[in-house]
């Protein structure tokens, strides 16, 4: 496992020379992935950053969440607001070669799916087909997600046809990423 560089995490961002690449950061609730997402972005020269939100504002709760994700953004970031039409509404035509697209988060938009009563097939036919454009050339794809797999057995069908899905669209995207970071207690380790 490498050890935790900033230096080498924003030349990892730059793509190396602005060629971008697919990352994954992964980890339990709270334990600072969206904010080490962030970071990894803000570090990075992008021409862009478009910030691709899943989360519906159904209650007062969620809209005070959402309300402070988008003070960190700090409005240096353009935002699509789409709990449902990923891949399909990715303006990847619209984003320059050295842009940074940052997905929060895909176990959010699992979620959003399950509940308009969309197949497991063909939830994991979309995932398939976001996890290969977001190795769009020239973008740089951030996408947090939760780890699923380490805590109990969910009780109802729902959750674990939750956890499957989201298990194995965490595989799908990490098959694919450049990088992949593990977060724990705001640490985060690269694994990949």
């Amino acid at each position: 496992m490498a050890s935790y560089s900033r230096k080498n995490e924003a030349c990892f961002v730059s793509g190396g020379r602005g060629q971008g690449g697919l990352i994954l950061v992964t980890g339990g609730a709270r334990s600072g992935k969206s904010a080490f997402a962030l970071g990894l972005a803000d570090r990075g020269a992008f021409k862009r950053r478009l910030f691709v939100a899943t989360a519906v504002a159904c209650d007062g709760e969620m809209r005070s969440r959402i309300a402070r994700h988008r003070r960190q953004r700090n409005g240096a970031w353009g935002l699509l607001e789409e709990p449902l039409r990923l891949p399909e509404r990715l303006p990847l035509k619209d984003l320059p070669a050295g842009s940074v697209l940052l997905l929060d988060c895909l176990p959010t938009f699992v979620t959003n799916l399950l509940l308009a009563k969309v197949s497991p097939s063909r939830i994991e036919k979309r995932l398939e087909a976001l996890a290969d454009c977001l190795r769009a050339p020239g973008l740089t794809a951030i996408v947090v997600t939760n780890e699923v797999g380490q805590g109990v057995v969910p009780g109802s069908a729902l959750g674990r046809r939750f956890r499957d899905l989201l298990g194995n669209a965490n595989q799908t995207i990490a098959s694919r990423a450049d990088g992949v970071y593990l977060m724990v207690a705001g640490i985060p380790m690269r694994i990949k």
